[in-house]
């Protein structure tokens, strides 16, 4: 059952329309793929179009998470990212039937209905409204302006214009909790990092296995093993992590396994033998459902729910850019050398590296706040009325104590 929130921000209202347009870019975008002429067509189609459709769905679809659950939140994002790791092992197989079957035009005309069902996804979505309070009545009748107050009036507007647009960025951008948020700085900056080579290792692992000779079936067996793994331990994941043991310490698991995940690359170059791939898709699937269950878990704990979808968008922009440079990079490293190895060992690095970045960081800002003093109480300063011990004393009197506190003594 769904743990609703009984309070929500008020943009939420709107995050059902957004997933079902999404739909309608994403749809329309993979079907106009199937009457382009040329690349750049494909690229305006396939890339910007459907691109676009897909980042008006997903952080919806994300934030309205943080909205339905707050116990199970752990639970809940590894749930729905179990979705990814079933795209990941149908996907390959379903492309590869459809072309053969119906060719890549029509192969397009089939995925842009399939992307449609995200209106539907939209559709169900029933974000919990609350009265909004009613303003007051509208003025019908003002006294008349003079020419000067025109002047300051228009001169007042375009100040308030002009703030309004400043703070509007700041807020649905989140430069402003990037800049003053410690933990959602040192995270964005981790998580854009990881993201150089977080990827790239499955585009090249099947070209690595049929360039040592395996057989091509053989090689996309492993994205569906490794697509398999995913589907099988992300629920679990996700149960065992919203125990309450885990609460707060989230980000050090997600680090634990991001590095688990870095190191694991290099196993790929021990010999690009069936057993060593199997073995490898093995251990990064397990550290891959661990990352993606919790990474916006983490992300929803570091800052408020009601600044994370701004925050959620800033994080998307950034890690898009190394996302967008990280296979070219590998390809021009391929290119040089000759051989697929450097492009594992470079990824083992750049994502180990952001895991030590995070847990390091995420260390020291907790450190940092154990030694700061507490917040001094309020209501220890307060007056109180405290029973002493009975006297001797016949009749009943206040005595003021030391710390401010009154006394009562009575018989």
């Amino acid at each position: 059952m769904l743990e609703a929130r009984s309070a929500v921000c008020c943009g939420e209202t709107g995050l059902p329309a957004t997933v079902m347009l999404g739909g309608v870019l994403s749809g329309l975008g993979m079907a106009a793929s199937s009457f382009t002429q040329s690349i750049v067509e494909l690229y305006i189609t396939a890339g910007v179009i459907t691109g676009l459709g897909f980042c008006f769905s997903f952080q919806p679809a994300v934030t309205i998470l943080g909205h339905y659950f707050v116990r199970r939140r752990a639970f809940a994002n590894a749930m729905s990212s179990t979705g990814t790791a079933l795209g990941l092992c149908v996907l390959p197989v379903l492309g590869n039937y459809l072309h053969i079957e119906y060719g890549w035009r029509g192969s397009f005309l089939i995925l842009g209905a399939v992307l449609l069902n995200c209106c539907a996804c939209g559709a169900v979505m029933r974000p919990l409204q609350t009265q909004r309070p009613r303003g007051p009545p509208l003025i019908t009748h003002r006294p008349s302006l003079t020419k000067v107050d025109k002047e300051k009036k228009t001169k007042g507007f375009l100040k308030t214009v002009s703030n309004y647009v400043l703070s509007a960025i700041k807020k649905h951008m989140a430069f402003d909790q990037f800049c003053n948020n410690r933990r959602y700085c040192v995270y964005s900056i981790g998580i854009t990092w990881m993201m150089l080579g977080f990827v790239v290792p499955l585009i090249y692992l099947v070209p690595y296995a049929t360039a040592h000779d395996m057989e091509p079936s053989k090689a996309a067996m492993l994205l569906s093993i490794l697509g398999v793994v995913n589907i099988v331990i992300r629920p679990p994941i996700g149960i065992i992590f919203s125990m309450p043991q885990f609460k707060g310490r989230h980000i050090y698991v997600f680090a634990a396994a991001l590095l688990v995940n870095g190191l694991s690359n290099s196993i790929c170059c021990i010999g690009p033998t069936f057993p060593v791939l199997v073995s490898y898709v093995v251990i990064y699937g397990l550290s891959m459902s661990l990352v993606g269950s919790l990474m916006f878990t983490v992300l929803m704990e570091v800052v408020e729910m009601s600044r994370f979808p701004s925050a959620l968008g800033l994080l998307a922009i950034m890690e898009s850019v190394t996302l967008l440079i990280g296979p070219p990079l590998a390809g021009i490293l391929v290119d040089r050398s000759g051989q697929y190895s450097p492009v594992f060992y470079a990824c083992s690095a750049v994502v180990a590296s952001s895991a030590i970045f995070l847990m390091a960081s995420f260390y020291y800002l907790d450190k940092k706040e154990k030694k700061q003093p507490p917040l001094p109480d309020p209501a220890a300063n307060a007056d109180e009325i405290v029973v002493c011990p009975y006297s001797d004393e016949p009749k009943e009197e206040f005595k003021a104590s030391a710390n401010g506190t009154e006394c009562i003594t009575s018989v």
